[in-house]
């Protein structure tokens, strides 16, 4: 009867954590068809991306122990050149993935733009972390 009982609670445990897991995938699939992967016009930042550069700041523990690299990004536009999320693809450590989070949410950008009319599109940007 124990053992019963037992399987039951597992089978129910891992019934809610896979309902649980499906609601957030399904979230992000949903937050990422909202925005177009091409447009004929991507956003681009203002200014560039030297305006992304000026505003971010080396952190300490990367400078001290030395790590450099690029940062892989995927930011989140909308139609009003916010940003409106971005996600790391592939990181570096050290506080220079935070830090290019921060510098990119701080951008604004001009808004892509698909079929002549402002649109959200989801676009990815590579900051490189170089000591000098």
């Amino acid at each position: 009867m124990l053992n019963k009982c037992l399987v039951l609670l597992i089978f129910f445990s891992l019934s809610i954590s896979n309902e649980i897991n499906s609601e957030n995938t399904n979230f992000a699939d949903q937050q990422s068809e909202e925005y177009l992967a091409f447009a004929e016009k991507m956003p681009v930042p203002v200014g560039g991306l030297p305006a992304i550069y000026k505003l971010i700041e080396y952190p300490t523990m990367a400078k001290k122990v030395g790590v450099q690299g690029k940062v892989y990004i995927l930011a989140f536009i909308n139609e009003n050149g916010i940003v409106d999320d971005v996600k790391v693809v592939k990181g570096i450590g050290a506080g220079c993935d935070e830090a290019a989070i921060e510098a990119i949410k701080k951008t604004r950008f001009i808004p892509g733009e698909s079929s002549g009319k402002p649109a959200k599109v989801k676009t990815s940007l590579q900051i490189n972390f170089k000591l000098k």
